[in-house]
């Protein structure tokens, strides 16, 4: 019976990892549920006025605005491309509300041949969503002097470029003239969920484990035999 104890042991506890890694995943599945549910509940209310000056809005994001002003002719391309257009850019305006606020407006997508564009003042209404995206990091290049494109949306580089509240809010509909610019409206397809994938790869390594354990059993068996 000696034999049988180490290997079975080690299957034991080999499994009751796995499946417990497994267990977690799951956990880690229903909160991500929950957040994209409660992230898609926020994006779909009803648009209210921007936060007052000053207001840090990284925990507003998500929550949906209404703009009233224009586009002040001044803006920031970030590298960027769209599924069966291409290589474009993201184009970040600056915007002046009517009450005389200076924010950041993300008005979506324009093909790369129409980036130097030309795209005056024009008066606007935005329907739009706050936003602090986090895409920058060690790695990230500073923006191309000569060309004047950024590789990365950072929230207080461009405002002090563009001389705004860092405040950027992200298009969903206008009204107006878009001038070639798609918006791109905030959802939750970008953010990853692959908590059941991983879920489903712990218990199947579990079950393979508790059938190398079984195996393992049986030859000892047999070599006994």
């Amino acid at each position: 019976m000696r034999r049988y104890v180490f290997p079975l042991l080690l299957g034991l506890i080999g499994c009751a990892i796995l499946v417990s890694l497994g267990a977690w995943q799951v956990e880690r599945l229903h909160w991500k549920q929950a957040m994209l549910a409660a992230i898609e509940a926020r994006i779909g209310a009803d648009p209210q006025e921007l936060p007052p000056m000053g207001t840090d809005t990284r925990g507003l994001k998500y929550t949906p605005v209404l703009l009233m002003g224009a586009t002040t002719g001044t803006e920031i391309r970030v590298l960027s491309g769209e599924k069966g257009t291409g290589p474009g850019f993201e184009v970040i305006s600056a915007f002046e509300t009517g009450d005389g606020r200076r924010v950041l407006l993300d008005r979506g997508f324009i093909p790369e041949e129409h980036g130097p564009d030309p795209r005056p003042a024009t008066a606007m209404i935005v329907t739009g969503t706050l936003h602090w995206p986090e895409e920058t990091d060690a790695y990230t290049p500073a923006p191309d002097a000569r060309t004047g494109i950024w590789f990365a949306r950072d929230v207080p580089a461009m405002a002090a470029a563009l001389g705004t509240e860092p405040v950027l809010v992200v298009a969903r509909a206008v009204q107006g003239d878009a001038q070639g610019v798609v918006p791109r409206p905030l959802g939750t397809e970008g953010i990853p969920n692959d908590h059941l994938e991983y879920a489903i790869t712990w218990f199947l390594l579990a079950i393979v484990w508790a059938g190398m354990t079984a195996f393992l059993l049986w030859r000892i068996r047999r070599g006994r035999n």
